[in-house]
């Protein structure tokens, strides 16, 4: 692995742990921009490193919180995480934004509360449905806008093709 690609992967990891401390207020709870670098890693970097910026934002983000549902379970979570940036990636990748966008946010929001309830009830799944969703919708809408932002093409067109 290059050095460039190590650079990057730790700046989006240090900007996911940073996202998860800026909250924003909304009528559902707060919005934390900790999945967003995940999301934009799945796109300008090639294969895995996506997935492990939004696994280890996942985790960061939970840590500043004290891992509220435990860390077996963020761990789980973070590897949720994961799959989800790699989903998105791909489909983004093929020019299939906005399914990436969409699939991403219903995975993110909603099937992700879903497979917790066995563990964590129904109750639970309502009470962190809505706010998951609007937060994946503002994570993934603005990593989507950032991907195809003519910024990210000044700083290097393609520049997942130079690591």
């Amino acid at each position: 692995m290059s050095t460039r690609k190590l650079v990057l992967i730790s700046l989006l990891t240090a900007l996911s742990a940073v996202g998860g401390l800026i909250k924003i207020p909304s009528p559902t709870g707060t919005i934390a921009l900790d999945s967003l670098p995940g999301y934009l890693g799945a796109v300008i970097l090639p294969g895995w490193p996506g997935a492990v910026v939004g696994a280890l934002g996942h985790l960061f983000s939970s840590w500043t919180v004290s891992f509220p549902l435990g860390l077996p379970l963020h761990l789980y979570i973070a590897l949720q995480m994961a799959v989800y940036v790699v989903i998105f990636g791909f489909f983004f990748k093929k020019g299939r934004k906005i399914i990436a966008v969409a699939l991403a946010i219903v995975l993110n929001g909603v099937v992700a509360p879903t497979l917790l309830i066995p563990i964590l009830g129904a109750g639970m799944f309502w009470a962190l449905v809505f706010p998951l969703i609007i937060g994946s919708a503002v994570n993934i809408i603005l990593a989507a806008l950032l991907a195809n932002s003519n910024l990210l093409q000044k700083a290097g067109k393609e520049i997942g093709q130079n690591y």
